[in-house]
């Protein structure tokens, strides 16, 4: 059973299978986890045979992990004004979505896009139009799409909370919408989840233009680097800018109680197929965290 509150995990690696990611995930105490369902720098991801989606599902429901959320790959890219890259990123996102719903997960989390070469409101208007696109082509899918906002460095888009609603306004609304807030992507983009008054504030402002009820899901990463420095730099809980306190604050919100938050933070082992054991850095996290809840 999980403990009172949110419950915490860690992004999981899938070498050796994906089973393995559970496997993983009750090694290191884990509630709720994120993974890849394939490799993340690649575009043609490798098969998924329905044994080894079966046995995914049987392990996380047996071990009470949940819910499982996938990262998308990140090749793909929406906003891009290369059309090529866009259909190619269409297709790679419908994959997602199909494997997302094969292995029982909540969605799959997406970064919005960099509009490169074109303008802020092209790259924007790309995005809601490939999403639509991938919908359409696959428009009886159940896990739902989760835009995760972004630390704004370059022209990635998502930083801003505008960016989020323009988006999700584009589509109608659409209930397969979602969104997912990084904790360190925040700070970065500008945004106080620092000091009490700017925590309130910023909460108030993303249910004003986006709405609580999009909020799915929290990565929780402390940042290496100043807040509006717009680099997306991830650091160990307390280790950064953000410090213990606002983590503390975000665990005793009872808006977000029934909200999966997980780690991304760095791991100090590589994953080994063969090797199924707890990450020694998530498990210092993961402490700091439970202690804070």
């Amino acid at each position: 059973m999980g403990k009172p509150g949110p419950r915490l995990g860690a992004h999981m690696s899938i070498a050796g299978g994906l089973p393995r990611a559970i496997d993983r995930a009750v090694a290191t105490g884990c509630e709720a986890i994120q993974i890849f369902t394939t490799a993340a720098n690649q575009w043609r991801p490798r098969p998924l045979p329905n044994a080894e989606a079966q046995q995914f599902r049987e392990q996380a429901q047996l071990a009470d992990i949940r819910p499982v959320m996938a990262h998308a790959s990140y090749l793909i890219n929406l906003a891009s004004p290369d059309a090529k890259l866009r259909r190619r990123s269409i297709e790679a996102l419908v994959e997602e979505l199909r494997r997302a719903d094969a292995l029982g997960l909540i969605g799959v989390i997406l970064h919005p896009g960099a509009y490169t070469t074109s303008t802020e409101d092209a790259g924007l208007s790309r995005i809601a139009e490939g999403i639509g696109a991938a919908f359409d082509s696959y428009a009886s899918g159940s896990a739902q799409l989760l835009l995760e906002h972004t630390a704004g460095q370059g022209t990635v888009l998502g930083h801003r909370f505008e960016h989020l609603g323009t988006i999700i306004a584009a589509l109608d609304g659409s209930a397969r919408i979602g969104v997912c807030l990084d904790t360190c992507h925040l700070v970065a983009a500008g945004y106080d989840i620092i000091t009490p008054d700017g925590y309130a504030a910023v909460f108030d402002e993303f249910d004003r233009i986006v709405g609580l009820n999009r909020l799915k899901a929290f990565h929780l990463n402390d940042s290496r680097k100043p807040m509006g420095s717009r680099l997306d730099r991830h650091e160990h809980i307390g280790s950064g800018y953000i410090g213990t306190e606002p983590f503390g604050r975000l665990l005793e919100d009872r808006r977000f109680r029934d909200l999966p938050m997980v780690l991304e933070t760095a791991k100090q082992n590589s994953a080994v197929a063969s090797v199924i054991e707890a990450d020694p850095m998530d498990c210092r996290n993961l402490a700091i965290l439970r202690r804070l809840r």
